[in-house]
């Protein structure tokens, strides 16, 4: 009624229009818009009704506090989630009450990092420190200036600096607070705060940016400061998601950002709890961001099997797609009718954070603002197509190379290719790749099939070479066919692949098992690791403040030169590592570098480390401190592979470095050098293009495995001398033995008595693997070229031992004619190829009984009994891989919370004698559920990882622990938990 309209108060109408002004545009977009009574809450009631509360909550809230204790009044406290909602919720109702219903202002300064209509400030931690230094009117060269410009760094004059490093806010906080121009918190509302932020994002000059910093330091205490320095850096960590903050302010919240990536529209639309959105308005529309589907992490090795399984694929169709998953910039291209625009044809581009491209990529086919791609697609499309919404990646493509270039190339090249009005084949340029359609002619199509959306793709979608392509994928039907697909997309230095479920829809912002990233193992092909010499140090921030945190390690020069020489403890920046370290690998490496390390000085950088760029005013990924290689430590390194770049010396660095451990037995001279890297590096090229050639005809090798004669591999050393003992029998007559190592296991053997043992029973020794059908390769240790050949997937390599079991075999069958026996997957098989696992498995029978061979040993018999299950069981899976498998990938984040995302743990019920083992295992199961981790019941299958007492291998069985779990020690969790952090398992694996 009439009487009950409330009016808004003078102070609400100014603030309102200095917000939004008279735009016309905004009254016709959203007409039923909600307005505020009166003027906004105080900036101040932001961080101390808001953030400080939250971020207390969960201080107390600890997990060894977090279960719930009765109170007097013999009712249960709260959660701690429901302790951080009910401090939002009474935010909400108080803004509600005393202001209106216009949450907007707030809501972009909760969030600031989803608020997509205010630009960029174009103003990060240094920059910001170099406006407050003139504000403040202080020296640059004095204490408190170079402590903010110099965040990272620990303090050197007092403990509480030291306490901030790491945190820039904090630092400034501390500066601030001794040159306040005022202590109380001000009035300023929270309307206020935003108009000047938006004008802060409107201006660009240094000076102009200073006065709008003045204006607040005024204004402001400098608590208010510094949580104005976390909004502009849009890093706030206040203890609570935007999904938790989205969720109480409405139902529907997250679902429409979901598919607008639109704050305000948020906040306007949904501004009434009890109106809920229809249908319609849960999808995806033509023009407006959405955001996209992710794919699923998929961080354990040799998981390739049950990633198949959670793909969904049933009997009826068991098919999966592979995609080549590509090193590029996701982005969604939005086409319509419009006649009144060049071409008729109006185009948006937006990416995965909803920064919108049309001004990069083009919104027209014709004219000034054709960008960087429109204008050279007016035939990507059928002509039946009035409009269509894209996902996919923008990449960069070389037209000279023929290939796909780094991510970082991407915006030069669109950048060069938006001023080059011709259509040149040459140099780089953007180049779209669409794997999905998700809107068609007025059609919907999120709720449609993975396959039927990809005909709808193709049927509109034609596709301009090098311009606009359809991403190629393949149909399997078996997890063997993943990894052959891997090794192609890492040979060509991909980033790896993604597994799709073809039958399942398009969900908006969800990272499920439907869509899976695979990438690769680290690298092998140049041994298990590389070991280089640690020569910079970059100081962290967060929890790893005010220490290194990171390190630049390089690779030495000239190993022969003496003391005195130019090149002696010269260096060549190589790679920057900062995964893998625990808190005592960082306290061993600061323990014995301590008061070595000398700041960087970029006007006269040390003339023994050079960088990338190499000049004074080039030096690509500088350090924040250096120090003599004959003063540092050597560490062991593994990555995925090697790649170019010119951010390092010599043009080349690790993709993805990860530490492994600190080489204490090696001096920094033992360290690797240039020459002997690049030689390792050839080797691992020549026999990669040896590869390709036999690919092919290897790919087609699928016999039987009692007459196959496939290529087979021992590993070895170089070629010696064999002494030649005669002929003993004919049993590997018509064979060829390429022996790469020793034999290690079960007893060793050198390559030589290998080599004299196949001679005197007919075999033929080469030097070299080949295509040749009969050859046989084995090998006993991950050398580099016993990796090399485990990289092209073409051959099979056989352990030592079967050479052992035949020749003992033929003996024990006195007068029946020798023959060679066939292959046992675990027994006898180094390297297996996944086409040849079921032949070889036929082999056995299910408890790993060979079917030709005798038992070997009192060893093998107790190994086959051990591995049956008990006859009360009734659920039975394949045995263990009792091998350890080497960790793959870091976790999810540095935080507690979801450091053990992912993994499925199964616990040991053995007594091992420990009379802690109980309590312990008890606590380690609390930290998995806590890190986000699932731990399974006693009889419950499928676990990642068994948790075993410390030294221990008991307690395992069949039933409990699937084939590709790894036993771990509990001191394994206990580290993760005590560290923050997943830790490399190797030195805590068992069995």
């Amino acid at each position: 009624m009439a009487e009950d309209i409330k009016m808004p108060d003078a102070d609400a109408v100014k603030e309102q229009k200095i917000m939004y002004g008279d735009d016309k545009e905004l009254d016709s977009k959203y007409p039923n818009r909600p307005s505020n009574l009166h003027k906004s809450l105080p900036f101040h009631t932001l961080f101390t009704e808001l953030f400080n509360p939250l971020l207390d909550s969960v201080k107390k809230n600890r997990p060894q506090a977090a279960r719930r204790k009765a109170g007097p009044s013999g009712q249960s406290h709260l959660s701690p989630h429901e302790a951080r909602r009910n401090i939002i919720e009474r935010y909400i109702a108080k803004w509600r009450k005393e202001v209106g219903n216009d949450f907007y202002p707030a809501m972009r300064l909760i969030i600031p990092e989803k608020d997509r209509d205010r630009a960029m400030y174009g103003l990060k931690e240094k920059a910001i420190a170099k406006v407050l230094i003139k504000v403040l009117k202080i020296s640059k060269d004095s204490d408190d200036a170079k402590m903010m410009v110099n965040w990272k760094l620990p303090g050197q004059l007092n403990k509480a600096s030291s306490s901030t490093a790491g945190d820039f806010a904090g630092r400034c906080f501390e500066v601030l607070s001794k040159r306040a121009e005022r202590t109380n918190p001000s009035d300023l509302s929270i309307g206020t705060v935003n108009s000047n932020l938006d004008e802060l994002s409107r201006v660009s000059g240094e000076d102009q940016q200073l006065n709008i910093f003045k204006w607040f330091y005024r204004r402001m205490n400098p608590e208010e400061l510094t949580w104005l320095i976390r909004i502009i850096l849009r890093q706030m960590k206040i203890g609570a998601t935007e999904r938790t903050i989205f969720d109480i302010w409405h139902p529907d919240a997250e679902t429409l950002f979901n598919v607008s990536s639109n704050l305000r529209r948020v906040c306007w639309e949904l501004y009434d709890p009890k109106l809920r959105l229809g249908g319609e308005d849960t999808g995806i529309t033509l023009m407006q961001c959405f955001q996209p589907q992710l794919a699923a992490f998929q961080n354990k090795v040799g998981s390739f099997e049950k990633m198949v399984v959670k793909l969904k694929t049933t009997p009826e169709d068991d098919s999966f797609w592979i995609e080549e998953k590509l090193d590029g910039e996701r982005m969604q291209l939005h086409m319509i009718e419009n006649p009144d625009v060049p071409g008729g044809k109006l185009f948006g581009f937006w990416s995965r954070k909803a920064k919108d491209y049309a001004y990069l990529y083009g919104k027209h086919f014709e004219g000034v603002e054709s960008g960087a791609l429109t204008r050279f697609i007016k035939d990507a499309f059928h002509p039946n197509v009035r409009n269509i919404i894209l996902d996919g990646e923008m990449i960069t493509w070389d037209m000279e190379t023929d290939h796909i270039v780094g991510f970082g190339t991407l915006k030069t090249a669109a950048l060069s290719e938006k001023e080059n009005f011709t259509n040149s084949n040459t140099g780089q340029r953007p180049l779209f790749r669409v794997f999905d359609c998700l809107y068609f002619n007025d059609t919907l199509l999120t709720p449609y099939t993975l396959r039927d959306r990809r005909k709808a793709l193709q049927g509109a979608v034609k596709g301009v070479p090098r311009r606009l392509e359809i991403h190629p994928f393949i149909e399997a039907h078996s997890y063997t066919e993943i990894e052959p697909e891997l090794r192609k997309v890492v040979a060509d230095a991909s980033e790896g692949l993604v597994l799709k479920n073809p039958r399942s829809m398009y969900r908006l912002n969800d990272r499920n098992d439907d869509w899976v990233k695979v990438k690769p193992e680290y690298m092998s092909e140049f041994g298990e690791s590389l070991d280089c010499v640690i020569v910079g140090g970059y100081f962290g921030s967060g929890h790893r403040g005010g220490a290194h945190s990171s390190f630049l390690c390089g690779l030495l020069v000239d190993k022969k030169a003496q003391p005195g020489d130019p090149e002696y403890q010269k260096c060549f920046s190589f790679f920057k590592v900062g995964g893998g370290f625990s808190r005592d690998d960082y306290a061993a490496v600061r323990g014995r570098t301590e008061g070595k390390w000398t700041d960087w000085n970029p006007k006269h950088p040390p003339s023994i480390i050079e960088l990338g760029g190499h000049t004074e005013n080039r030096q690509h990924e500088r350090p924040d401190q250096w120090i003599h290689p004959s003063d540092s430590v050597v560490v062991e390194c593994k990555a995925a592979t090697v790649e170019s770049s010119d951010k390092f010396r010599i043009n080349l660095t690790l993709r993805f470095p990860r530490f492994k451990q600190l080489r204490t037995d090696k001096k920094w001279d033992q360290a690797l050098s240039i020459s002997e890297f690049m030689e390792l590096k050839d080797n691992v090229e020549r026999e990669h293009d040896e590869k390709e050639k036999e690919f092919k005809i290897e790919q087609s090798r699928r016999k039987k495995a009692r007459t196959t004669k496939k290529a087979l591999v021992v590993a070895g050393n170089e070629t010696v001398a064999t002494p030649y003992a005669g002929p003993k029998s004919q049993l590997f007559d018509g064979l060829s033995f390429f022996i790469m190592t020793d034999q290690l296991h079960p007893a060793k053997h050198s390559k030589a008595q290998l080599e004299a043992l196949v001679k005197a029973n007919g075999g033929k020794i080469v030097q070299r693997d080949s295509t040749d059908k009969s050859l046989v390769i084995v090998a006993d240790k991950r050398l580099v070229k016993v990796s090399s050949i485990e990289k092209r997937d073409t051959m099979n390599i056989v352990k030592p031992i079967w050479i052992h079991d035949c020749i003992q075999q033929a003996e024990a069958d006195v007068g029946a004619l020798p023959f060679v026996l066939p292959f046992e997957p675990n027994r006898h098989m180094f390297y297996l190829l996944g086409a040849d696992q079921l032949d070889f498995e036929a082999n056995v029978d299910d408890n790993g009984d060979s079917y030709s061979r005798d038992i070997a040993d009192v060893d093998e018999l107790r190994g086959i009994l051990t591995s049956m299950p008990s006859k009360y069981e009734t659920v039975f899976e394949k045995e263990l891989f009792l091998g350890q498998l080497e960790d793959h990938g870091e976790s999810l984040a540095n935080l507690k919370n979801c450091m053990f995302s992912q993994l499925k743990v199964g616990f040991s019920s053995a007594m091992s004698g420990d009379k802690n083992w109980d309590l312990r295992a008890r606590l380690a199961m609390n930290y998995i559920r806590f890190g986000g981790g699932v731990v399974l019941d006693e009889d419950e299958s499928g676990a990642t990882h068994f948790v075993v007492p410390d030294g221990e291998n008991r307690g395992v069985r069949n039933g409990a622990v699937s084939g590709l779990a790894r036993i771990v020690g509990v001191g394994w969790i206990e580290k993760c938990w005590e560290e923050g952090t997943r830790v490399d398992e190797e030195r805590f694996q068992w069995g």
